[in-house]
Order: C-alpha cells, then sequence, then structure tokens
C-alpha cells in the first residue's frame, strides 16, 4: 500500500516539477569551459530547470562508447552502488560500494527528489562495503571478486598509508589493518577522526586523498545544503578540504567555500593539490558552471556567499562581503550542471599519446539543466602544470541519444598496473576498463 501511494504521489508530483521547469539553457557548453566562462545574470524560479530521465540498464555485451583509438571492456558487474576505486601496489583493485545513509526528509521537495532519484536510477541501497578484484594472470581482462570489507557506513574515500587502509565513511575516517595479498579484512576498526555527519547529511560522500610522504590526509567534506537553507549552523566544517594528521587523527580546515569538493589528487608535475567541485543550483539552467582547479592552502572559493570568483549570490542571507572579496576563481570551468565527481591525472602508457600529461574528469550528470549535461568522462589537457583547451568527450553513451534514460553513471576512477583507465559506473553497477587500441 505505501508503495502505490508513493508511486501515486510520484506520478502526480514529477510531471507538475517538470511543467514548471522547461526553460532550457541559451549557451552551448563549449563557452562555460576553461578559463574564463561565459556566466549569464541568475534568475529566480518558483521551480528551477530540470529535466529528469528515466533509469534503465545495460544490455548483454553492450558497452559505453569510446574515442577512436580506444577500446573499452568490462571488469566486472553485480555491484551494490559502486562510487570509488583505488588500486593497491600489488595490482589489487579496491571497489567502494555505498549509496547515501538514513536521514531527516521531512520538507516536501526532499521527499519528491528522494522519488525522482530511485525513478531515475541513483537509489536503492548501497553494498557499504569494498570489494576486491585481482588480475592474477596479468592479462588486464580476467578478474577474480572478493568480498574484502563490510559494515561500513556509506563508505566512499579510501587510501592505503603503509600496512594501514584508510576509510572515509559518511561521518568518520577509520582504519584497519592490511597485508599485501588478503582477500578479506575481518579485524575491527580503529577510529581516527569524526567527520561532519548527523542527521541532515547532504552531501555525504567524503573524498580522501594521503600526502605524499603518507602523514596528512585531505578529506573532500561537501555543503550540507545548496545555498545554507538548512542554517548556517549545518555547514560547521562543511564545504571544506580537512587536513588530517594520521599519527594524531587531528585535523584542521586545508581550504574553504568549495561546495562539494571530490576527485582529491595531486598534479604530477607541479605536486599541487587539485579537485573537481560541484557547484550550487536553482538559478538557471546555464548557472552555476562546476569546476576543477588547484586548491591553494587557506583559500577561500565563495561558497555560499559567491560563485565563480565574486559573483555575489543574493539569494544568501547574511551576505557576507568580506569573505567575497577574498574569493578565488576557480582554475578551470567544466559548464553548468554536469557533477564531476572523479579525477585522474593519467600518467601511463597504454592509452595514445594524446591521452598522456593531462586529467580525465567523470561527469556524474544532474537533473538541473535541460537538455542534461555531463553523463559521459572527458579529457583535459594539460600544460606546465594548467589544464589547457577544451575537454575532449572519451567515454559516452551512458545516456541515451534521447536524454530520455540513463545506462551508467560514471564517478571513480583510477589507472591498473597496465596503464589501463579504470572507471566505476555507479547507476550501472559496473567497473569498466579503457585502453589504447592496440594495447592489453
Amino acid at each position: 500500500m505505501k508503495k502505490r501511494f508513493a508511486l501515486s504521489v510520484l506520478a502526480l508530483t514529477v510531471p507538475l516539477l517538470l511543467a514548471g521547469c522547461d526553460e532550457a539553457a541559451k549557451i552551448a557548453p563549449e563557452k562555460q569551459t576553461g578559463s574564463n566562462p561565459e556566466l549569464p545574470a541568475a534568475k529566480n524560479f518558483l521551480l528551477p530547470p530540470m529535466q529528469v530521465p528515466s533509469g534503465t540498464t545495460w544490455k548483454t555485451a553492450e558497452t559505453p562508447k569510446v574515442a577512436e583509438g580506444l577500446k573499452i571492456a568490462k571488469v566486472a558487474d553485480g555491484f551494490m552502488h559502486p562510487r570509488q576505486i583505488t588500486v593497491l601496489p600489488n595490482g589489487d583493485v579496491l571497489v567502494v560500494e555505498a549509496n547515501s545513509p538514513p536521514g531527516v526528509t521531512s520538507k516536501p521537495k526532499e521527499i519528491i527528489m528522494g522519488m525522482v532519484q530511485k525513478a531515475s536510477g541513483k537509489g536503492g541501497p548501497g553494498g557499504n562495503r569494498i570489494t576486491l578484484l585481482r588480475n592474477a594472470n596479468g592479462d588486464g581482462k580476467t578478474w577474480e571478486k572478493h568480498i574484502f570489507l563490510e559494515n561500513l557506513h556509506s563508505p566512499f574515500g579510501v587510501q592505503l598509508i603503509g600496512n594501514e587502509l584508510y576509510v572515509a565513511n559518511a561521518d568518520g575516517l577509520v582504519k584497519y589493518p592490511y597485508q599485501s595479498g588478503e582477500t578479506q579484512i575481518t579485524e575491527p576498526p580503529t577510529e581516527v577522526a569524526d567527520l561532519p555527519g548527523g542527521p541532515i547529511n547532504h552531501h555525504w560522500t567524503k573524498s580522501l586523498l594521503a600526502s605524499p610522504d603518507g602523514s596528512k590526509l585531505y578529506v573532500g567534506v561537501g555543503s550540507n545544503s545548496n545555498i545554507t537553507e538548512n542554517g548556517i549552523g549545518a555547514e560547521y566544517r562543511r564545504a571544506d578540504i580537512l587536513e588530517v594528521d594520521v599519527a594524531t587523527g587531528a585535523s584542521r580546515i586545508y581550504a574553504s567555500g568549495l561546495r562539494n569538493p571530490t576527485g582529491l589528487q595531486w598534479e604530477p608535475q607541479t605536486g599541487k593539490l587539485w579537485a573537481v567541485v560541484n557547484e550550487r543550483d536553482e538559478i538557471g539552467a546555464d548557472l552555476v558552471p562546476d569546476y576543477m582547479t588547484s586548491v591553494q592552502e587557506n583559500a577561500f572559493y565563495g561558497w555560499p556567499y559567491s560563485y565563480y570568483g565574486q559573483h555575489v549570490d543574493q539569494r544568501v542571507r547574511p551576505q557576507r562581503p568580506d569573505l567575497v572579496e577574498k574569493a578565488i576563481r576557480p582554475d578551470y570551468a567544466l559548464s553548468s550542471h554536469v557533477a564531476p565527481l572523479g579525477l585522474w591525472f593519467y600518467t601511463g602508457t597504454n592509452l595514445p599519446a594524446e591521452y598522456r600529461g593531462g586529467a580525465f574528469i567523470s561527469e556524474h550528470g544532474s537533473w538541473n539543466r535541460k537538455p542534461l549535461n555531463g553523463y559521459q568522462v572527458v579529457y583535459v589537457a594539460f600544460k606546465d602544470g594548467k589544464p589547457v583547451g577544451q575537454p575532449k568527450p572519451v567515454v559516452t553513451g551512458f545516456l541515451t541519444e534521447d536524454q530520455k534514460q540513463v545506462r551508467g553513471l560514471p564517478v571513480g576512477l583510477a589507472m591498473d598496473k597496465l596503464g589501463g583507465l579504470l572507471i566505476v559506473d555507479d547507476a550501472g553497477n559496473t567497473v569498466w576498463r579503457v585502453t589504447g587500441q592496440d594495447s592489453q
């Protein structure tokens, strides 16, 4: 009875939502990418622009499409919302499976969007576990699958430092003892540091990156709202990148004003910290461009008071012109509402030369633009440690050409021991592997 009621509410509310959201984007995505994106005036909506595709599945032998000179193959499927991926020194691959933790959804918008999420394939229970994949014969094709670690709490980031495996749950950082070659960890975790959680945990994913010397861990913590509608108190230590001391668990805010920083990575030429960031919604199909940027220590990047540098968001109360004055402009726009979640600087040689030295970015896609944007993996070239040129679509086909159905959603990225690019497909519950046309 409850299920039928929920579906009835969904059938009634979704058309109403979409009926009020018929203002399509006016700016082509390529004009909102790069170092100087075109930014129109902000708009106010009773119902903001939105387009919600339905969820479907990959057919047998069906794969995403890849650019010329590349090939793609399925590594494994049958996951429960795989999110992140990391490659261990021995070549084993860890796949983190999770979805959002239970929380308070009392507001009408949250209830409706929860139903829409399920209809689009983004809902459903997550595994709350980590699965290990092993390519025992080294051919890059045949992979064993082992349940490696269970009973986690909406995990996302994972990093290995020495013989300790660190996992960022939705509300805390924990560690486990690790021995190379093992296919399961059964020991209980040791708590390292609390992370912002609570009954409202809007951006629950906590990205994780170790410093090169292993002494620090950097944690991307998203905001608890779009623009502080849950109150500024709910944003304590949020929209930040935290720096955690591995030895003591003590933490501090490394950089702030980043609405939802994910995909933390070290740029190999300069050694600088980079992140991809999901920006705010509900001021237009062409606002605000999501971005990737180098992250400066003690810097402020605008959220919630301004966007893309010092463009003031008039919706936020109270205004903070003192902070807006300090807001740093991001390095590179990815266009509006692509929802970037994964970042990987490619240092291998398996892929053709045109894909070496730059960054792959997974664009998860969102509903906040009509027509839809993202739903692909792109490549951005780098020169002297900085992004140049336009993003090149590399892996597509997650969204059907008519934009009515979603087959999969790219999230985490990594490079395996043979130089193949691994892609975690959230809604498709699959891990894909991209290689050069003539490579293993």
